[in-house]
């Protein structure tokens, strides 16, 4: 081999060749995600990896570094039938990305973010005290919590879609994801966000 072709020490072998760009769930691109919300940008990741091993369990804020797919999964996990059993999210999910695909024809990592963007309530309220009267007052969300808010309110109507209804849990994930990046306010998430923003109108 002459020194022409011989490859450079800190190129990795085959970097040239061959195309090393990975796709969740070997299907979905991860790339040119549009933001609509620039409050809430920081917060969802995306990455094409689905499964961390709880690298970021034990580091405050570190959630905020997973893939919001991952933190999807993990919240569909906070159930009493669902609780420790990853590889039964993770096909949830996976299956409820193909029927957002089906129905809307977009990439579904793209519908996802639209809808943690739109179910993310941007007020609520806290109780304060003043003596022994318990006030309620209204307060702005931080933009971490805004989309740990929108998740939590993407799992439980998962839950509440399925549970006991015909319905499987990915078709409910699937309604639940196409609904809120669409706004419907049927949609049990952006229900609850709609309702958590009227409570906090109310307490100003």
């Amino acid at each position: 081999m002459s020194e022409s072709d011989a490859p450079e020490p800190d190129t990795p072998a085959g970097s040239e060749e061959q195309d090393t760009d990975a796709l969740l769930f070997g299907v979905w691109e991860t790339d040119d995600i549009a933001y609509a919300d620039p409050s809430t940008q920081r917060y969802i990741n995306v990455t094409p990896i689905a499964h961390t091993m709880g690298r970021h369990a034990s580091k405050q804020f570190q959630k905020s570094e997973i893939s919001v797919v991952e933190r999807l999964i993990n919240r569909l996990m906070q159930t009493e039938e669902n609780t420790g059993k990853k590889q039964q999210a993770m096909s949830i999910v996976r299956d409820a990305f193909e029927l957002v695909h089906e129905q809307t024809e977009e990439n579904p990592v793209q519908v996802l973010v639209t809808a943690v963007e739109n179910a993310a309530p941007r007020e609520e309220t806290v109780r304060l005290k003043y003596g022994g009267i318990s006030v309620p007052q209204a307060v702005d969300v931080a933009p971490q919590r805004r989309v740990d808010q929108a998740l939590k309110f993407l799992a439980e109507g998962t839950y509440r879609g399925s549970y006991k209804t015909p319905t499987s849990a990915a078709q409910a994930l699937a309604n639940q994801l196409t609904g809120a990046a669409d706004y419907d306010v049927g949609t049990y998430a952006i229900n609850q966000k709609e309702e958590a923003e009227r409570v906090a109108a109310a307490a100003r």
